[in-house]
C-alpha cells in the first residue's frame, strides 16, 4: 500500500482518482466507476434546495425550503464540490426540523454544505476538514450569512480533538469513506469524540467499492449501527447504494 503522505501527493494531481480507480475489480473485469475526465469545476457558485416537512394542521402555511448557495472547487481535492451523500443528509435533517439549542459537528465536511444546513435549522455548528478546505468553507458560511452560527475548524482524523471544538450532541458525516488509507484515523476520530449513547451520530455514505467494507470492519470495533428508517427518501437513493445510518457507541 502506498504510503499517506504519495497518497496525499497523487490526491492533489487527480481529486476524484479513488472514484475512477478500484483495486476490487467487478465482476466484468471493470475498475472504473466514473469516466476519465478532466477537471472542471472551478471556482463555481451554485444553490440546492431541501424542502421541509409540511405542517401537520392544514391551515398552517407549507414552510419555505432551505436554500444553500454554495463556493464549489475542485481543486483543493474532491470535497470542495457536493457528493450525493451529502445532499442525502441535508434533505433529512430538513424534514426532521429545529436543530436549535444543539450543538453540532459534521465531519469531513468538504463545503459544509451539511453543517450549513444544520446551522439554518438553528443549531450551533462546526463544519471541519483538513487546511485546503478551510478556505472554501469559508467563503460559504459567509456567502449563507451564518456567522453567527457556523464556525469553520481544521480537524485531522486521527489526530487529538482540538480544544476550541465542543462536546458535540450532534455528529454529521457525509461521503467520508472514500479514501482507504484514512479509515482508521476517521473511527478513531469518532471514538474520541462519541463518549457515549448522549452523542447522535447520523453517517451516510455512497457505496462504490468492495474496499467500503474493510470500513465497516474496523468501525464495529466500537460501534453499532441501524439504518435510519423514518425517511420517506430511503427507497428511492437505496437505488443509488446511498445507505443513512445511525451510529451507536458500544
Amino acid at each position: 500500500m502506498l504510503d499517506l503522505a504519495l497518497e496525499e501527493k497523487l490526491d492533489e494531481l487527480d481529486p476524484l482518482r479513488h472514484l475512477r480507480e478500484d483495486p476490487d475489480p467487478d465482476e466484468d473485469g471493470s475498475v472504473r466507476i466514473v469516466p476519465v475526465q478532466p477537471p472542471s469545476i472551478r471556482n463555481q457558485c451554485i444553490e440546492l434546495s431541501f424542502h421541509r416537512a409540511p405542517a401537520i394542521q392544514d391551515d398552517m402555511e407549507v414552510p419555505a425550503p432551505i436554500t444553500i448557495s454554495l463556493s464549489v472547487d475542485a481543486s483543493p481535492g474532491c470535497g470542495g464540490i457536493t457528493w450525493p451523500a451529502g445532499e442525502v443528509l441535508s434533505s433529512y435533517i430538513t424534514r426532521k426540523g429545529s436543530l436549535k439549542g444543539k450543538t453540532v459537528l459534521e465531519l469531513g465536511s468538504g463545503t459544509g454544505l451539511v453543517g450549513l444546513v444544520a446551522g439554518h435549522l438553528g443549531a450551533r455548528v462546526w463544519i471541519t476538514d483538513q487546511a485546503p478546505l478551510l478556505d472554501i468553507m469559508k467563503r460559504n458560511v459567509i456567502l449563507n450569512k451564518l456567522g453567527d452560527r457556523v464556525t469553520v475548524a481544521e480537524l485531522n482524523w486521527g489526530e487529538p480533538i482540538p480544544d476550541s471544538i465542543p462536546r458535540p450532541d450532534l455528529i454529521l458525516a457525509a461521503d467520508c469513506v472514500y479514501f482507504e488509507p484514512a479509515f482508521a484515523l476517521l473511527v478513531h476520530t469518532l471514538t474520541d469524540l462519541v463518549a457515549d449513547s448522549s452523542t447522535d451520530v447520523l453517517f451516510c455514505y455512497k457505496k462504490r467499492r468492495k474496499a467500503d467494507k474493510r470500513f465497516f470492519t474496523l468501525l464495529k470495533k466500537s460501534f453499532i449501527w441501524d439504518p435510519v428508517t423514518d425517511d420517506p427518501q430511503r427507497e428511492l437513493y437505496s437505488r443509488d447504494a446511498i445507505s443513512l445510518l445511525r451510529l451507536l457507541r458500544k
